[in-house]
Formats: structure tokens, sequence, C-alpha cells
């Protein structure tokens, strides 16, 4: 599993630059590089799970913090909603400007149908709740920076050293490049990170393939969705 403490000597014998002035900064390319992992990869590993209540008459949500991406939202209905059964309902994603539109008067209220992204720290959820709701929403957050071990809670691994070095060492050498000026190299290190990002990708779709196929095949029974089952 590779630490923080490793990364930077690697990123320290890649560039050939031991100075000071230099491991000084390789805090900042690693920081900027897990922002960018965050935003590129889409991989199972990341996503969190968090519940809270809908209040009743009010169409903003709080979200979890430092969100960056949500990934869904859904609220359990009970007995108490008429017409309703028990179970878990998914609210739809729509743009801001449409849940304004489709529910222009925020006091009237209903059953929730649709979420959007409000801002950084809440959604907008239409129609406005009538009473209140327990939920659930899956997101991804980045995971606790990378730091040396000079902290007493300081994280020396996380989720992008212990499962996408590759990818955390190609982007941190993109930011040290760019800081020596280095452009030509930039672009290598740049076109090497791309291919570890694609193959991150595939590699997620892989596993939620096999997921859905796992869920559509009955235990020990061959899987109708492969090939050459009868």
């Amino acid at each position: 599993m590779a630490t923080y403490s490793f990364l930077k000597a690697d990123i320290i014998n890649t560039m050939e630059n031991d100075s000071t002035e230099f491991a000084d900064q390789i805090p900042y390319f690693v920081e900027k590089a897990e922002v960018r992992l965050t935003k590129d990869l889409d991989d199972a590993g990341l996503n969190n799970y968090a519940s809270f209540t809908f209040t009743a008459s009010s169409p903003v949500v709080s979200l979890p913090d430092k969100t960056r991406i949500v990934r869904n939202v859904n609220f359990t209905t009970s007995a108490s909603l008429a017409g309703e059964r028990d179970g878990i309902i998914p609210l739809l994603q729509r743009p801001y400007e449409f849940a304004l539109d489709y529910w222009s008067i925020p006091t009237s209220v209903g059953r929730p149908k649709y979420y959007s992204r409000k801002d950084n720290s809440s959604i907008y959820v239409v129609p406005t709740p009538t009473s209140a709701l327990t939920g659930e929403i899956a997101y991804v957050r980045r995971p606790i920076a990378l730091a040396s071990a000079t902290g007493v809670s300081a994280t020396t691994t996380n989720y992008y050293s212990e499962f996408c070095y590759d990818a955390l060492f190609y982007a941190s050498m993109i930011e040290a490049t760019r800081y020596a000026k280095s452009w030509d190299t930039v672009q290598v290190w740049q076109g090497d990170y791309v291919n570890a990002i694609e193959g991150l990708r595939n590699q997620a779709r892989r596993t939620r393939q096999d997921d859905m196929e796992s869920a559509n095949s009955p235990v020990g029974a061959p899987n109708p969705l492969q090939k050459g089952s009868n």
C-alpha cells in the first residue's frame, strides 16, 4: 500500500530534484492531483451513503459535508401517504431551472418527484414535501486528503493511494512538471494520466456489468446474458 511518503519520494526521484524549495511544493501537487481524480473517476469505491429527513413544507435539503457529486436520492414511503405502499422511491434528477418552473409555488405541497442540485451544500426537492420523510442520498465525497505523518491525525494513505496509485502519481507529476515549466514533459504525463483513468473507468464498467449479471442469475445457474449459455 503506497503512503504519502512513498508518493513524495517517487515525485522527488522522478523529477531528480531534492531541494527543500521543491519538496515544500509537493503537498500542493498532491492536493491538485486528488481534486483532478475526484472529478475524473467514476468508481463505486468513492460512493458514500447518508440518511436524512425531508422537512415538511421545505423544498431545500442540506447535503453531507464536502459533497462533490450527487449520485441519487430516494425516500421511504409509508402508509401515511395515501395511495402508496411501503417502499423506497427514487427521485428523478432534473436541472434546477426545471424544478423552479415545475413547482413554481414552493409553499404548495405534494409527494416529492424530482430533485436538483441547488448549490454546493443543498438540493432542491419538488413538489415540496407534505410531511417529514426519511431519505437516503448516494454521493461522492473526496477522500480525506493525503498528508505527511507529522500531524497526530495525518492521513498517510487513502482510497487513491491504495487503489489508484498510478493515476495519482501521474496527476501529481503533471503538477510537478508544470511547476518546473517543463511543458513537453507535462504532455507526456498528461497522456499517461488519461490512459490510467480510462483503465480505471473500464474496470468500473466491468464491475458494474458483473454485478448486474450476478443479480440477474440464480446462484450456480448459467447466466443467460453470457455467450455460450443455453
